[in-house]
Protein backbone atom coordinates (compact mmCIF):
# COMPACT_ATOMS: atom_id res chain seq x y z
CA UNK A 1 0.00 0.00 0.00
CA UNK A 2 1.53 3.49 -0.72
CA UNK A 3 1.44 5.31 2.11
CA UNK A 4 3.01 8.22 0.94
CA UNK A 5 -0.18 8.93 -1.36
CA UNK A 6 -2.87 9.82 0.90
CA UNK A 7 -2.59 6.81 3.38
CA UNK A 8 -5.46 8.09 5.42
CA UNK A 9 -7.84 8.33 2.33
CA UNK A 10 -6.18 4.49 0.99
CA UNK A 11 -7.71 3.29 4.19
CA UNK A 12 -11.08 4.76 4.31
CA UNK A 13 -11.74 3.44 1.11
CA UNK A 14 -10.76 -0.03 2.12
CA UNK A 15 -12.69 0.05 5.41
CA UNK A 16 -15.55 0.45 3.86
CA UNK A 17 -15.32 -1.71 1.15
CA UNK A 18 -15.29 1.04 -1.18
CA UNK A 19 -11.93 -0.42 -2.76
CA UNK A 20 -9.56 -2.97 -1.96
CA UNK A 21 -5.86 -3.23 -1.25
CA UNK A 22 -4.75 -3.20 -5.47
CA UNK A 23 -7.03 -0.46 -6.67
CA UNK A 24 -6.87 2.15 -3.29
CA UNK A 25 -3.55 3.54 -4.34
CA UNK A 26 -5.15 4.21 -7.89
CA UNK A 27 -7.97 6.21 -6.31
CA UNK A 28 -6.05 7.59 -4.30
CA UNK A 29 -3.48 8.83 -7.36
CA UNK A 30 -6.81 10.72 -8.62
CA UNK A 31 -7.55 11.91 -5.36
CA UNK A 32 -4.55 13.34 -4.82
CA UNK A 33 -4.28 15.17 -8.31
CA UNK A 34 -7.98 16.47 -7.92
CA UNK A 35 -6.67 18.05 -4.36
CA UNK A 36 -3.39 19.70 -5.86
CA UNK A 37 -5.86 21.09 -8.83
CA UNK A 38 -8.29 22.02 -6.25
CA UNK A 39 -5.26 23.93 -4.33
CA UNK A 40 -4.95 26.51 -7.16
CA UNK A 41 -9.03 26.97 -7.76
CA UNK A 42 -9.48 27.95 -4.48
CA UNK A 43 -11.84 30.49 -5.34
CA UNK A 44 -14.00 27.86 -7.21
CA UNK A 45 -17.22 25.49 -6.03
CA UNK A 46 -16.86 21.95 -5.55
CA UNK A 47 -18.99 21.43 -8.70
CA UNK A 48 -16.75 23.56 -10.70
CA UNK A 49 -13.75 22.56 -9.85
CA UNK A 50 -15.19 19.04 -10.77
CA UNK A 51 -15.87 20.47 -14.29
CA UNK A 52 -12.98 21.69 -14.98
CA UNK A 53 -10.89 18.72 -13.62
CA UNK A 54 -12.34 16.47 -15.59
CA UNK A 55 -11.87 19.13 -18.76
CA UNK A 56 -8.57 18.68 -18.03
CA UNK A 57 -8.50 14.81 -17.98
CA UNK A 58 -10.60 14.58 -21.35
CA UNK A 59 -7.63 17.08 -22.68
CA UNK A 60 -4.81 14.40 -21.65
CA UNK A 61 -6.78 11.68 -23.47
CA UNK A 62 -7.21 9.66 -20.51
CA UNK A 63 -9.07 6.39 -21.25
CA UNK A 64 -13.37 5.82 -20.74
CA UNK A 65 -12.18 3.43 -17.45
CA UNK A 66 -9.58 6.07 -16.29
CA UNK A 67 -12.25 8.75 -16.25
CA UNK A 68 -15.17 6.93 -14.28
CA UNK A 69 -12.40 5.58 -11.91
CA UNK A 70 -11.25 9.35 -11.35
CA UNK A 71 -14.77 10.24 -11.37
CA UNK A 72 -15.14 7.66 -8.16
CA UNK A 73 -12.52 8.93 -6.74
CA UNK A 74 -13.43 12.56 -6.63
CA UNK A 75 -16.64 11.98 -5.24
CA UNK A 76 -15.80 10.09 -1.96
CA UNK A 77 -12.78 12.41 -1.75
CA UNK A 78 -14.85 15.51 -1.74
CA UNK A 79 -18.32 14.42 -0.22
CA UNK A 80 -17.07 11.82 2.10
CA UNK A 81 -13.88 11.84 3.18
CA UNK A 82 -12.42 15.65 3.03
CA UNK A 83 -14.11 17.09 6.17
CA UNK A 84 -13.67 13.58 7.65
CA UNK A 85 -11.37 12.29 11.45
CA UNK A 86 -8.45 11.31 10.52
CA UNK A 87 -8.42 7.25 10.31
CA UNK A 88 -4.83 5.67 11.23
CA UNK A 89 -3.53 2.23 9.08
CA UNK A 90 -3.62 -0.94 9.85
CA UNK A 91 -1.10 -3.44 9.04
CA UNK A 92 -2.07 -6.90 7.58
CA UNK A 93 -0.67 -8.80 10.39
CA UNK A 94 -2.32 -8.38 13.73
CA UNK A 95 -0.42 -7.21 16.93
CA UNK A 96 -0.13 -9.82 19.55
CA UNK A 97 -1.98 -8.98 22.73
CA UNK A 98 0.91 -10.19 25.45
CA UNK A 99 2.88 -7.11 25.69
CA UNK A 100 6.44 -9.37 25.60
CA UNK A 101 6.49 -9.85 22.14
CA UNK A 102 5.55 -7.76 18.88
CA UNK A 103 5.26 -10.07 16.06
CA UNK A 104 4.46 -7.45 13.69
CA UNK A 105 7.37 -5.38 15.16
CA UNK A 106 9.53 -8.82 14.30
CA UNK A 107 8.05 -8.88 10.72
CA UNK A 108 8.81 -5.52 10.18
CA UNK A 109 12.74 -5.40 11.44
CA UNK A 110 13.07 -8.69 9.44
CA UNK A 111 12.06 -6.95 6.19
CA UNK A 112 14.17 -3.80 6.51
CA UNK A 113 16.89 -6.13 7.25
CA UNK A 114 16.29 -8.00 4.01
CA UNK A 115 16.15 -4.41 2.33
CA UNK A 116 19.10 -3.03 3.43
CA UNK A 117 21.44 -6.41 2.45
CA UNK A 118 19.64 -5.43 -1.18
CA UNK A 119 17.43 -9.18 -1.53
CA UNK A 120 15.03 -9.33 -4.17
CA UNK A 121 11.96 -8.84 -3.95
CA UNK A 122 10.72 -11.98 -4.21
CA UNK A 123 13.17 -13.10 -1.11
CA UNK A 124 11.99 -10.88 0.53
CA UNK A 125 7.87 -12.06 0.23
CA UNK A 126 9.48 -15.96 1.29
CA UNK A 127 11.25 -15.17 3.83
CA UNK A 128 8.76 -12.50 5.97
CA UNK A 129 5.80 -15.83 4.29
CA UNK A 130 8.02 -18.44 6.12
CA UNK A 131 8.07 -15.99 9.55
CA UNK A 132 4.77 -16.28 9.17
CA UNK A 133 4.13 -19.30 9.28
CA UNK A 134 6.75 -20.29 12.02
CA UNK A 135 5.24 -18.04 14.53
CA UNK A 136 1.93 -19.32 13.66
CA UNK A 137 3.54 -23.17 14.24
CA UNK A 138 4.93 -22.18 17.41
CA UNK A 139 1.63 -20.72 18.53
CA UNK A 140 -0.35 -23.15 17.89
CA UNK A 141 2.11 -25.64 19.32
CA UNK A 142 2.28 -24.01 22.86
CA UNK A 143 -1.33 -22.52 22.93
CA UNK A 144 0.69 -18.96 23.66
CA UNK A 145 3.04 -16.67 22.05
CA UNK A 146 6.65 -17.69 22.87
CA UNK A 147 8.75 -15.09 23.77
CA UNK A 148 11.97 -14.21 21.74
CA UNK A 149 14.09 -15.07 24.37
CA UNK A 150 12.62 -19.02 24.38
CA UNK A 151 13.38 -19.09 20.73
CA UNK A 152 16.85 -21.52 19.79
CA UNK A 153 17.77 -24.13 17.68
CA UNK A 154 15.46 -26.90 18.77
CA UNK A 155 11.98 -24.49 17.45
CA UNK A 156 13.59 -24.69 13.90
CA UNK A 157 14.23 -28.11 14.58
CA UNK A 158 10.75 -28.96 15.69
CA UNK A 159 9.45 -26.92 13.02
CA UNK A 160 11.59 -28.13 10.21
CA UNK A 161 10.21 -32.11 11.20
CA UNK A 162 6.82 -30.80 10.74
CA UNK A 163 6.96 -29.59 7.02
CA UNK A 164 8.56 -32.95 6.57
CA UNK A 165 7.09 -35.54 8.39
CA UNK A 166 3.49 -33.78 8.50
CA UNK A 167 3.27 -31.68 5.25
CA UNK A 168 5.35 -33.91 3.24
CA UNK A 169 7.16 -30.67 1.64
CA UNK A 170 10.12 -31.25 -0.73
CA UNK A 171 13.42 -30.87 -0.02
CA UNK A 172 13.82 -27.43 -1.81
CA UNK A 173 11.34 -26.22 0.41
CA UNK A 174 12.21 -27.43 3.39
CA UNK A 175 15.88 -25.90 2.63
CA UNK A 176 14.01 -22.55 1.79
CA UNK A 177 11.95 -22.69 4.83
CA UNK A 178 15.74 -23.44 7.13
CA UNK A 179 17.59 -20.49 5.09
CA UNK A 180 14.61 -18.11 6.02
CA UNK A 181 14.26 -19.36 9.37
CA UNK A 182 18.54 -19.01 9.88
CA UNK A 183 18.33 -15.73 8.88
CA UNK A 184 15.49 -14.21 11.27
CA UNK A 185 17.51 -15.83 14.06
CA UNK A 186 21.17 -14.81 13.00
CA UNK A 187 20.11 -11.32 11.63
CA UNK A 188 17.17 -10.29 12.97
CA UNK A 189 17.05 -11.53 16.40
CA UNK A 190 20.82 -11.51 16.87
CA UNK A 191 19.70 -15.50 18.43
CA UNK A 192 23.03 -17.66 17.50
CA UNK A 193 22.06 -21.07 16.05
CA UNK A 194 24.95 -23.64 16.04
CA UNK A 195 25.09 -27.28 14.54
CA UNK A 196 22.30 -26.28 11.99
CA UNK A 197 23.93 -25.46 9.01
CA UNK A 198 24.49 -29.58 7.96
CA UNK A 199 23.00 -31.34 9.66
CA UNK A 200 19.35 -29.59 9.17
CA UNK A 201 19.41 -29.26 5.37
CA UNK A 202 17.60 -32.02 3.56
CA UNK A 203 19.86 -33.44 0.75
CA UNK A 204 18.39 -33.39 -3.11
CA UNK A 205 19.30 -36.35 -5.88
CA UNK A 206 20.99 -35.46 -8.83
CA UNK A 207 18.32 -34.34 -11.29
CA UNK A 208 18.81 -34.50 -15.29
CA UNK A 209 17.81 -31.77 -17.25
CA UNK A 210 15.13 -31.77 -19.64
CA UNK A 211 16.07 -30.59 -23.50
CA UNK A 212 13.61 -30.44 -26.42
CA UNK A 213 15.57 -31.56 -29.74
CA UNK A 214 15.88 -29.35 -32.55
CA UNK A 215 12.64 -30.56 -34.08
CA UNK A 216 10.53 -30.08 -30.92
CA UNK A 217 11.95 -26.85 -30.86
CA UNK A 218 10.39 -25.68 -34.52
CA UNK A 219 7.15 -27.39 -33.59
CA UNK A 220 6.84 -25.19 -30.56
CA UNK A 221 7.43 -22.00 -32.26
CA UNK A 222 4.72 -23.00 -34.83
CA UNK A 223 2.36 -22.50 -31.72
CA UNK A 224 3.42 -19.35 -30.66
CA UNK A 225 2.62 -15.45 -32.27
CA UNK A 226 3.93 -12.29 -32.27
CA UNK A 227 5.18 -11.18 -29.24
CA UNK A 228 5.45 -14.62 -27.61
CA UNK A 229 7.09 -15.99 -30.25
CA UNK A 230 9.64 -13.12 -29.94
CA UNK A 231 10.18 -14.27 -26.41
CA UNK A 232 10.66 -17.74 -26.68
CA UNK A 233 12.78 -17.48 -29.69
CA UNK A 234 14.95 -14.83 -27.30
CA UNK A 235 15.22 -16.80 -24.49
CA UNK A 236 15.83 -20.12 -26.81
CA UNK A 237 18.91 -17.96 -28.91
CA UNK A 238 20.51 -16.32 -25.94
CA UNK A 239 20.00 -18.57 -23.47
CA UNK A 240 18.34 -16.07 -20.95
CA UNK A 241 17.02 -17.04 -17.89
CA UNK A 242 12.75 -16.04 -17.38
CA UNK A 243 14.02 -12.94 -14.73
CA UNK A 244 16.52 -12.10 -16.87
CA UNK A 245 14.24 -11.72 -20.02
CA UNK A 246 11.67 -9.87 -17.47
CA UNK A 247 13.87 -7.71 -16.62
CA UNK A 248 15.56 -6.42 -19.51
CA UNK A 249 15.96 -2.66 -20.22
CA UNK A 250 15.88 -1.32 -23.63
CA UNK A 251 19.56 -0.09 -23.02
CA UNK A 252 20.54 -4.03 -22.40
CA UNK A 253 20.18 -4.37 -25.84
CA UNK A 254 23.13 -3.85 -28.15
CA UNK A 255 21.81 -4.13 -31.56
CA UNK A 256 25.32 -3.03 -33.26
CA UNK A 257 27.28 -5.94 -31.40
CA UNK A 258 24.44 -8.27 -31.20
CA UNK A 259 25.23 -8.57 -27.40
CA UNK A 260 22.42 -8.44 -24.71
CA UNK A 261 23.40 -7.40 -21.00
CA UNK A 262 21.89 -9.65 -17.86
CA UNK A 263 21.47 -7.01 -15.13
CA UNK A 264 21.65 -8.27 -11.93
CA UNK A 265 21.12 -12.21 -12.67
CA UNK A 266 21.79 -14.61 -10.11
CA UNK A 267 24.43 -14.05 -7.22
CA UNK A 268 23.49 -9.94 -8.30
CA UNK A 269 26.24 -10.33 -11.19
CA UNK A 270 25.57 -9.20 -14.21
CA UNK A 271 26.25 -10.74 -17.31
CA UNK A 272 26.54 -11.05 -21.31
CA UNK A 273 24.96 -13.13 -24.24
CA UNK A 274 24.64 -12.98 -27.68
CA UNK A 275 21.30 -11.18 -29.64
CA UNK A 276 20.40 -13.82 -32.09
CA UNK A 277 20.25 -12.35 -35.60
CA UNK A 278 16.89 -14.18 -36.48
CA UNK A 279 14.68 -11.83 -33.92
CA UNK A 280 16.25 -8.39 -34.56
CA UNK A 281 14.11 -7.38 -37.18
CA UNK A 282 10.85 -8.45 -34.89
CA UNK A 283 13.00 -6.85 -31.63
CA UNK A 284 13.33 -3.61 -33.22
CA UNK A 285 9.30 -3.51 -34.41
CA UNK A 286 7.91 -4.56 -30.96
CA UNK A 287 10.25 -1.82 -29.12
CA UNK A 288 8.30 0.84 -31.77
CA UNK A 289 5.41 -0.08 -30.20
CA UNK A 290 7.09 -0.54 -26.94
CA UNK A 291 7.60 3.43 -27.10
CA UNK A 292 3.79 4.57 -28.27
CA UNK A 293 3.07 2.39 -25.13
CA UNK A 294 5.62 4.48 -23.13
CA UNK A 295 4.51 7.84 -24.60
CA UNK A 296 1.19 7.10 -23.45
CA UNK A 297 1.67 6.72 -20.20
CA UNK A 298 4.30 9.47 -20.00
CA UNK A 299 1.00 11.94 -21.16
CA UNK A 300 -1.32 10.61 -18.81
CA UNK A 301 0.64 11.25 -15.55
CA UNK A 302 2.65 8.04 -15.53
CA UNK A 303 5.40 6.57 -17.36
CA UNK A 304 7.61 5.78 -14.35
CA UNK A 305 10.08 2.31 -14.12
CA UNK A 306 11.56 0.90 -10.96
CA UNK A 307 15.08 2.02 -11.00
CA UNK A 308 17.56 0.08 -8.87
CA UNK A 309 18.92 0.99 -5.32
CA UNK A 310 19.87 5.01 -5.57
CA UNK A 311 19.61 5.68 -9.41
CA UNK A 312 16.57 7.93 -8.99
CA UNK A 313 17.62 9.52 -6.04
CA UNK A 314 20.51 10.63 -7.85
CA UNK A 315 18.85 10.80 -11.48
CA UNK A 316 16.01 12.76 -10.83
CA UNK A 317 14.20 11.88 -14.21
CA UNK A 318 15.92 8.87 -15.42
CA UNK A 319 12.56 6.83 -14.37
CA UNK A 320 10.96 8.54 -17.22
CA UNK A 321 13.76 7.94 -19.76
CA UNK A 322 13.55 5.56 -22.60
CA UNK A 323 16.46 3.49 -22.13
CA UNK A 324 15.57 2.54 -18.68
CA UNK A 325 12.03 1.75 -20.00
CA UNK A 326 11.10 -2.79 -19.76
CA UNK A 327 11.61 -4.24 -23.27
CA UNK A 328 8.50 -6.78 -22.33
CA UNK A 329 6.40 -4.39 -19.73
CA UNK A 330 3.84 -5.41 -18.86
CA UNK A 331 -0.07 -4.68 -20.41
CA UNK A 332 -1.17 -3.08 -17.11
CA UNK A 333 -0.49 -0.23 -14.74
CA UNK A 334 0.13 -1.54 -11.32
CA UNK A 335 1.25 -0.51 -7.48
CA UNK A 336 4.77 -1.15 -6.76
CA UNK A 337 5.12 -2.96 -3.86
CA UNK A 338 7.86 -1.20 -2.62
CA UNK A 339 7.07 2.58 -2.14
CA UNK A 340 3.43 2.24 -3.92
CA UNK A 341 3.93 4.16 -7.22
CA UNK A 342 1.57 3.60 -9.83
CA UNK A 343 4.08 2.42 -12.55
CA UNK A 344 4.37 -0.82 -15.37
CA UNK A 345 6.28 -3.05 -14.16
CA UNK A 346 7.76 -5.93 -16.59
CA UNK A 347 5.77 -8.71 -17.63
CA UNK A 348 6.07 -11.53 -15.44
CA UNK A 349 7.56 -14.68 -15.40
CA UNK A 350 4.37 -16.71 -15.02
CA UNK A 351 2.97 -14.97 -18.03
CA UNK A 352 5.82 -16.17 -19.95
CA UNK A 353 5.14 -19.86 -18.04
CA UNK A 354 1.70 -20.36 -19.02
CA UNK A 355 2.28 -19.21 -22.92
CA UNK A 356 5.14 -21.77 -23.34
CA UNK A 357 3.14 -24.77 -22.34
CA UNK A 358 -0.27 -24.10 -23.81
CA UNK A 359 2.51 -24.46 -26.78
CA UNK A 360 4.05 -27.21 -25.57
CA UNK A 361 0.19 -28.59 -25.04
CA UNK A 362 -0.47 -28.06 -28.90
CA UNK A 363 2.70 -29.42 -29.96
CA UNK A 364 2.03 -32.19 -28.51
CA UNK A 365 5.75 -32.76 -27.11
Amino acid sequence: MNKGLLPEFQQFLISRKLATSNTSPFYAYWADRFREFSGACSGLSVKERKEFFFALLRTERAEDWQLRQAGDAVEIYAEQFENQPVYKLEEDIPRVEDKNIDCLAILNETRDTIRIKHFSYSTERTYIEWVKRFFCYTRTTKNREILPGELNSKEIRDYLTHLAVDKRVSSSTQNQAFNALLFLFRDVLKIEVKGLDNTMRAKRGPKLPVVLSVKEVQELFKHLEEKDLLITQLIYGSGLRLMELARLRVQDIDFDSNIVFARGSKGDKDRATILPRAVKDTLLCHLQEVGKLHEKDIKQGFGEVYLPDAVARKYLNAAKQWKWQYVFPSTKLSVAPRGGKVRRHHIGPNTIQKFVAMAVKKAAI
